[in-house]
């Protein structure tokens, strides 16, 4: 799974589109973020891509979560949100078949 790194500098646009492209060759990335700020740009980065991948079809779930990275020999912990695409189709089906369960 491709890992991308975001900072309170990313420009959400620019992440939402890694995200989308790399959705487009497989069905999961992992976002990784440390501070509120970084966070920030990361969530609204997974709005957006959601938008953009929902007029092609495709539902995107986020599953939050925390992650420790070595930085200069220092371990820090930050969010990690793992994104996972599906056509719309599929999970519609998933969502009916559950409920008659």
């Amino acid at each position: 799974m491709e890992i991308l790194k975001v900072s309170s500098k990313s420009n959400p646009n620019k992440v939402a589109g890694a995200i989308a492209g790399v959705l487009s060759k497989d069905n999961q990335v992992e976002l990784q973020a440390i501070g509120a700020g970084a966070v920030n740009q990361a969530v609204k980065a997974c709005a957006i891509a959601s938008r953009f991948l929902k007029e092609r079809g495709v539902e995107i779930y986020v599953i939050p979560g925390f992650v420790e990275i070595l930085i200069n020999n220092e371990t820090r912990t930050g969010i990690t949100l793992k994104i996972v695409a599906g056509k719309r189709e599929e999970v519609e089906t998933q969502e009916v078949t559950e409920s008659e369960a």
